[in-house]
């Protein structure tokens, strides 16, 4: 739509805040920072945006930092809550607005992704798994801890095991690579777990769609074909704000 302002879409997250500006029909610039580095944000955005849309789950300091670095571009900030119905998605949580932002953002842009059942995979510091029907049913989902911190987690709270870096293996025969492996595979389980699930209520996916930033290295260990969208938070928040 050529008669669109320009968007700059925040997503934050527990470990990395993504922005990207959204301008008539393409992203123009797109960046990242640390959550723990919020105060730096502002420096990497463009000078001038019309409107700023967030979905945020980093908690309240970081929404003041959002909120004090919009006005400084003289810009308000509008923040999303999940809703019980938005843009064709019905909420099957019982408060629908416990429901995580990130997740809900996500769910909308996946809808878009195709036909078809679908679960909508975030593979960051948290996995979640989200039951998506072909119309737009949001059954549920899982949160489980995701393939780095699941290794960290060996780390911390064992004596013998170490944080090296392995590689992934059917059968593996070293310490590192057992861990990076059960890692990936606990998770690739946890969703065909899922998938299972589905298929008792007659809505057997056909795709997962995937992203976050352990999507590339669990997207092969996948129980079904996966479609990887880097910016499918992103890609939430702009439909979102188009719809307003």
């Amino acid at each position: 739509m050529e008669s669109d302002p320009n968007y700059l879409l925040i997503d934050a997250g527990n470990t990395r805040i993504k922005w990207a500006l959204y301008d008539r029909q393409a992203y123009v610039a797109k960046g990242v920072v640390e959550t723990a580095n919020v105060s730096a944000l502002a420096a990497s955005w463009p000078s001038r945006f019309a409107s700023a849309i967030a979905s945020n789950v980093a908690g309240a300091a970081v929404q003041g930092e959002l909120e004090r670095a919009c006005a400084a571009r003289g810009t308000g900030l509008r923040t999303i809550v999940s809703q019980a119905q938005q843009l064709g998605i019905t909420n099957g949580y019982r408060e629908p607005g416990q429901l995580g932002t990130d997740r809900w953002a996500a769910l909308i842009a996946a809808h878009r992704v195709g036909p078809g059942h679908k679960l909508v995979v975030n593979a960051g510091t948290a996995l979640t798994i989200d039951a998506l029907t072909a119309e737009g049913r949001f059954l549920g989902g899982l949160i489980v801890p995701g393939p780095a911190l699941m290794r960290r987690s060996l780390d911390r709270g064992t004596a013998g095991l170490r944080l090296t870096e392995g590689a992934f293996a059917e059968f593996p025969v070293s310490t590192p690579d057992a861990i990076t492996s059960g890692a990936l595979q606990a998770c690739a389980g946890a969703v065909e777990r899922m998938r299972d699930a589905m298929a008792g209520r007659d809505c057997t996916p056909s795709q997962v769609v995937l992203s976050g930033g352990a999507a590339a290295e669990l997207a092969g260990r996948l129980p079904i074909p996966a479609t990887i969208r880097e910016n499918l938070v992103l890609d939430g928040l702009l439909l979102i704000a188009r719809s307003a």
